[in-house]
């Protein structure tokens, strides 16, 4: 195909919407308010491939700090795949996105599973699959020391927040756990925090994440908690396959796998405890 009139550039915030549609299409079921909350963690985050004047696929680049990227929302338009634009546009986000970073900065990314060789010739080494389980919400009653997480402080979720994920997210983590249709739990002890998740409404029912916790029995509590706002309603939980508590706590609830993605890094990440991460935040921001 001739590429001469392809033009990558940034989207415009209505344009992140065709690629938040994109991905509903694709069956990624969106949070109601992820447009809102991805769009103000990284403005500059998000570029297009424009063809003759029309938008032909998207993906993100989104920097955090400088220190650590993640790249998602790769989508080509169904009727033009396998002709390559995607190829084009990811080389040039991989870069974009490198240049963005400090040197040596690590980029990570959650890509479907067929397509993990093709990543692997852009760099990215496989670390383990995060397995995407669905379930049916539940009534079940509520820790004693499961607690609004905005009656804690900030900077309380901040730290527990980064050592779970690794890198600072602030301007990112404000927002979605205080999004319109969701719920953000925190489980308090003695030394603070020893854990939290957030529930938020998707086009199809509800989805986890993050959760994270120091044990199974926290992590627990807090999903039992979190799964009262879906009652009757589908839920889906992102988790870590190398996770052994987590993959037990997911079948003890009746969770099936129902999609997968690898996750692979470009460079050497931040060590990461993932005995402690029960459910990842999202495949499209990590």
């Amino acid at each position: 195909m001739n590429h001469s009139g392809l033009v990558i550039r940034r989207l415009t915030r209505r344009e992140f919407d065709v690629a938040i549609d994109w991905a509903a299409a694709e069956g990624w079921n969106p949070g109601l308010h992820d447009a809102d909350v991805f769009w103000r963690a990284d403005p500059e985050g998000y570029l297009g491939a424009e063809l003759d004047g029309e938008l032909v696929a998207t993906g993100s680049i989104v920097s955090y700090g400088r220190e650590f990227g993640f790249m998602g929302f790769f989508i080509v338009r169904k009727d033009l795949r396998g002709q390559g634009i995607g190829t084009k546009l990811w080389y040039h986000r991989r870069d974009v996105l490198k240049g963005r970073l400090v040197p040596k900065a690590a980029i990570g990314m959650d890509g479907v599973f067929e397509m993990q060789e093709w990543y692997a010739k852009g760099g990215f080494v496989f670390s383990h699959r995060n397995l995407r389980m669905e379930g049916v919400g539940r009534s079940s009653s509520v820790h004693s020391q499961v607690v609004e997480l905005s009656s804690l402080p900030f900077e309380m979720l901040s730290r527990f927040d980064r050592s779970c994920f690794g890198y600072q997210r602030d301007k990112f983590l404000k927002d979605w756990v205080s999004m319109p249709n969701a719920k953000a739990l925190g489980y308090q002890t003695g030394d603070g925090l020893g854990g939290y998740g957030v529930i938020r409404k998707c086009q199809n029912g509800f989805k986890i994440g993050p959760l994270f916790a120091d044990d199974s029995s926290i992590a627990e509590a807090l999903f039992d908690s979190l799964v009262n706002e879906a009652v009757g309603q589908p839920i889906f939980l992102d988790l870590p396959e190398m996770n052994d508590s987590a993959m037990m706590l997911a079948r003890r609830c009746g969770m099936k796998e129902v999609f997968g993605c690898a996750r692979m890094y470009l460079g050497a990440p931040t060590a990461i405890d993932w005995s402690r991460v029960f459910g990842i935040t999202t495949f499209e921001l990590g």
